[in-house]
Formats: structure tokens, C-alpha cells, sequence
């Protein structure tokens, strides 16, 4: 088993969980950790070698792009309804990259 690549995939999939959480119960909290596990996760991206790395890295550069913004117009500005409108972009970045990550999956063979 290939554990930077269960570490990259969990931290990307948890990326995208934890940014549906803070849809769920708007918390300024929530949308912090979301945005934290989101640089984890594009930073692990950075020494991804695979097919699909380099739209991996955009796309959660991407989420990272729409997270930090929401998270200062949740805590600066007090304006949740743009806070809630960027995340879902994240949201949506994250999704991409984790349709990418099932994509790469299928198309490697790895022996075991």
C-alpha cells in the first residue's frame, strides 16, 4: 500500500467533508478547519507524482482560493451569505479533485 497516497486522498476527501459540514452549520470554526485541511491537502499535492498532478494541485489551489476568502468574509466583514457562497466553490473544487483522484485510480496499475 502506497501510504502517501492514502495520506493525500484522506486529507483531500476530508478537505471536502469538512467544507460540507461548514454548509451545514454555518460556524466560523468549521469553515477554519476547513480551510486548514485544505492547505494540508494542497500542500501534500505539491510532491504528488501521477498522471492528473498537476490538476490535482490547481484544483485545490482553487479550493484554497475560495476557502480563505470565505473564511475573511465570515469573521471580517460578517457577511455569511458570501462566506456560504464561496465555499460552496470550494466545494465544488473539491469534488473535481476528488473525481480526479478516482480517475488516476483507475487508470494505474499497481501489483499487490
Amino acid at each position: 500500500m502506497n501510504w502517501g497516497k492514502v495520506t493525500y486522498v484522506f486529507f483531500a476527501l476530508m478537505s471536502l467533508t469538512t467544507t460540507a459540514g461548514y454548509l451545514y452549520d454555518h460556524n466560523s470554526i468549521a469553515l477554519f478547519i476547513a480551510a486548514s485541511i485544505n492547505l494540508v491537502s494542497t500542500l501534500l499535492k505539491i510532491g504528488v507524482k501521477n498522471i492528473l498532478s498537476a490538476e490535482l494541485f490547481a484544483s485545490s489551489l482553487v479550493a484554497d482560493l475560495h476557502l480563505i476568502p470565505a473564511f475573511l468574509y465570515e469573521v471580517l466583514a460578517h457577511d455569511a451569505e458570501a462566506a456560504i457562497a464561496m465555499a460552496i466553490g470550494g466545494v465544488i473544487a473539491n469534488i473535481f479533485s476528488i473525481s480526479l483522484v478516482l480517475i488516476e485510480a483507475s487508470k494505474t496499475k499497481e501489483d499487490f
